[in-house]
């Protein structure tokens, strides 16, 4: 009797889920330990506020070389450390470099401390203990107990302005430190110049100014408190102040409204009364400090944080409610939703209210059109293969406003490309690949609105062009960039291969054919690097000789990045037919691929790397970075279907797990989690820019993707289970499919996809 109650308790389980709030499902602390380097704060769906807890101030440097341990700090918060430095209003996701963590505020009671102390002694500066027993981390919502201080600190957002909640215990003196020192990736040197304003006693206004990832930044800020400042001042902690000027005259660091050094830490004091609650409302401008007051005043006008809570809520209800699925157990829905939830935190909002935004260029740009949005945090090289094509389904009218976002960066470059890794009105140049092509292809072949693509084609052709970025001079003149010129060569050739392909694929639908011909023939170039002697992708020196020493396996100076031979060799996403021809067939295709994994890498061929480790890597596969994403749909194509079957349900089920270090890699803004939820839904987009989805196996029961348009994509299985990870059939509206090519165009209007499970192996459909 009681085992019949818990099978109908499991079936309304699964059946019942979609009607419950999704908000349950998403953990924001996953991937916050180890190789997620996720966030767990508060931030709406796009948010230009990520407003989130830093758990450590470490420099970038040490003696003047790199500290390896920063690497942890990519978002600002490492869930097994045992101190909180206060709450700043910029993160990243996922990254595996960084910067931000702009406008670090930290409550304190008692002594007023100026400095942050170390972790191994907190009682040595302002920062405090916390227990994770006393953290709660929910989508907009953030709160943790401080214990050095016994405050509670809670925290929410809007798309513009951080909302802080202190409730202070101890009958002390009450402390804001406002910290523009710390920062993430910080090193001495990096804060250009900091300015603070007491407007009156309930505002203030500054900005900082920064030189690291971003060359050029600055950010404008405006904070409001719930109750009047009692005094305030700060410290400089500039090591050698060479000019003071006639600002000597007065006692600048105690009640002297202005502030200004590049190393400034202000503190304001309060008197509270008997509630002991005291808010702040912290907003940010790109434009200036006047646009950081007005987007306060537009999105922010009270003090209710419930209300400023709840709306936030909503609008990630919004984004959640584009799925509806049913899995088989509840840890795999966490990291159904959770990772939709990572996926809506990049691209960033970059524009105030009224529409302007600070370029490139350092001029203020105004989108007259208040529908259209300004976005930044382009970390194209990740994002193409699967953010942006989700994107293409789900985030179609954001989508657009991102393309168009990298149009206008690419009028205000110097350089007159578009964006290769890109955030907060600077270039930054991180990764290879000219990867918005991509990005701006597929969104032609999934017919986007709102888009010049003449316009957008000609900065794509632009862009590819650029002969001093990168070898693509070599690659145009040689047909491959040379290793002795350029580093990394083989990754770039294959890259800007595919790539070229897209600006052609364009280029055709826009009937114009001498830049079709042009870029095919370019996107060809791959074929200069397949060495046919070793079987593999290798590198060239000018001379037109490959590279002597060669290791198929080696990571370091072999012309690969993040990779190497024996998974850069397998990328070739337009023409993967022409690849499997070029590497001798089928057979010995399915033979090389099954190596990748099966044949366990040895550690050290990534014991020196920062962005893979053991629990990444599956045989040779790497799964914890992006060259190896696309891998396992290719055992498609060579009659082996059952193997990317089985492929995908073992990364699903091993390499994203519903707890803290549940990512098996940087998520990468979202793209570890795109090809989560695609390849939970049974389908994957191989080739960015064509019209092809390749077929999976799906890990939902049933799901239902409800599209922009009103339509619905509707995906159900029969005989699902965890044993059943092979697809016996796929019916498309009823029709059995006949190979494993599901084009957007059959789905685009809605459609039903229906996938027979069983658990034998099948080696086609």
């Amino acid at each position: 009797m009681r085992f019949s109650l818990l099978i109908v308790g499991i079936t309304l389980f699964v059946v019942s889920v979609s009607a419950q709030s999704k908000l349950k499902y998403v953990n924001p602390l996953i991937g916050t330990s180890k190789m997620g380097h996720t966030f767990p704060g508060a931030t709406v769906p796009f948010g230009m506020v990520q407003l989130s807890p830093d758990t450590d101030t470490l420099s970038y440097a040490i003696g003047g070389k790199y500290n390896p341990e920063i690497y942890k700090y990519c978002a600002g918060y490492q869930y097994e450390d045992p101190t909180i430095v206060g709450f700043s209003h910029t993160h990243f996701s996922g990254t595996g470099h960084s910067d931000l963590g702009d406008i670090l505020i930290a409550p304190t009671s008692g002594k007023l401390q100026l400095n942050p102390g170390v972790a191994f002694n907190p009682k040595s500066g302002f920062r405090s203990a916390y227990s994770h027993q006393n953290e709660i981390a929910k989508p907009n919502y953030y709160s943790v107990l401080l214990d050095d201080h016994k405050i509670k600190a809670e925290l929410t957002t809007t798309t513009r302005v951080g909302i802080h909640k202190y409730t202070f215990s101890k009958q002390d003196s009450s402390h804001i430190i406002l910290d523009l020192i710390s920062g993430i990736y910080n090193y001495e040197g990096k804060n250009v110049n900091t300015y603070v304003r007491v407007v009156d006693e309930y505002h203030i206004i500054g900005f900082r100014q920064t030189s690291g990832w971003a060359k050029n930044r600055t950010v404008y800020f405006a904070i409001e408190f719930s109750r009047p400042i009692k005094s305030y001042g700060y410290d400089d902690f500039q090591s050698k102040k060479v000019y003071q000027g006639f600002w000597r005259k007065f006692n600048l660091k105690d009640n002297f409204p202005e502030m200004s050094a590049n190393q400034l830490r202000a503190f304001f004091d309060f008197d509270l009364d008997s509630s002991k609650e005291l808010l702040l409302k912290v907003s940010l401008s790109s434009v200036s400090m006047e646009g950081a007051v007005e987007n306060m005043k537009y999105e922010t006008p009270d003090w209710n944080f419930d209300q400023y809570r709840k709306a936030g809520e909503s609008l990630w209800e919004k984004e959640l409610n584009k799925f509806d699925v049913q899995m088989l157990n509840e840890g795999d829905l966490t990291n159904f939703y959770t990772a939709v939830y990572h996926t809506c935190l990049s691209p960033t909002v970059y524009q105030d209210h009224d529409g302007q935004y600070r370029g490139l260029d350092f001029s203020n740009w105004y989108n007259k059109d208040r529908s259209l949005v300004n976005y930044t945090t382009f970390s194209l090289w990740d994002t193409y293969r699967a953010l942006h094509p989700l994107f293409n389904l789900v985030q179609r009218k954001r989508n657009a406003d991102m393309v168009n976002s990298m149009i206008a960066h690419q009028k205000q470059s110097a350089e007159k490309m578009l964006p290769i890794w890109s955030h907060h009105g600077n270039e930054n140049w991180c990764m290879i690949g000219y990867h918005a092509v991509s990005v701006i292809s597929d969104a032609y072949n999934k017919e986007l609105q709102g888009i010049d693509y003449n316009q957008a084609l000609d900065a794509c052709i632009q862009t590819a062009r650029t002969r001093y970025f990168e070898g693509i001079g070599s690659y145009i003149d040689l047909g491959y960039v040379a290793e002795d010129k350029n580093g990394s060569s083989v990754s770039k050739t294959l890259e800007y291969g595919y790539d070229d392909w897209c600006i052609a694929q364009m280029a055709l639908g826009l009937k114009r054919m001498d830049i079709y011909e042009e870029f095919s023939k370019r996107s060809e170039n791959y074929k200069h690097v397949f060495d046919s002697s070793s079987g593999f992708m290798r590198a060239r020196m000018s001379s037109g000789k490959f590279i002597e020493k060669f290791d198929p396996l080696e990571t370091h100076q072999a012309g690969y990045i993040e990779g190497n031979a024996w998974n850069y060799s397998l990328y070739v996403p337009h023409q993967v037919d022409s690849m499997i021809e070029l590497m001798g067939g089928k057979k010995r295709f399915a033979s090389h691929l099954d190596s990748l994994f099966t044949m366990q890498l040895a550690d050290k061929y990534f014991e020196h790397t920062e962005d893979i480790t053991r629990e990444g890597i599956m045989g040779s596969y790497v799964h914890g970075n992006e060259p190896s994403h696309h891998v396992i749909y290719l055992f498609d194509w060579v009659g082996r279907s059952d193997l990317t079957q089985k492929y995908i349900r073992q990364v699903l089920k091993t390499k994203y797990l519903p707890k803290i270090d549940g990512l098996s890699g940087n998520d990468d803004c979202g793209q570890m989690s795109a090809w989560y939820i695609f390849s939970s839904l049974g389908f994957y987009p191989v080739c960015p820019g064509s019209d092809d989805y390749v077929l999976g196996s799906p890990l939902v029961q049933s799901a239902k993707i409800n599209l922009e348009n009103g339509k619905i994509i509707e995906i159900s299985t029969k005989n699902q289970s965890e044993k059943n990870i092979y697809v016996k059939a796929v019916y498309l509206n009823n029709v059995k499919m006949k190979d494993f090519i599901l084009s957007y165009q059959s789905i685009k209007n809605g459609a039903k996809l229906v996938f027979e499970m069983t658990d034998k192996p099948s080696k086609t459909f």
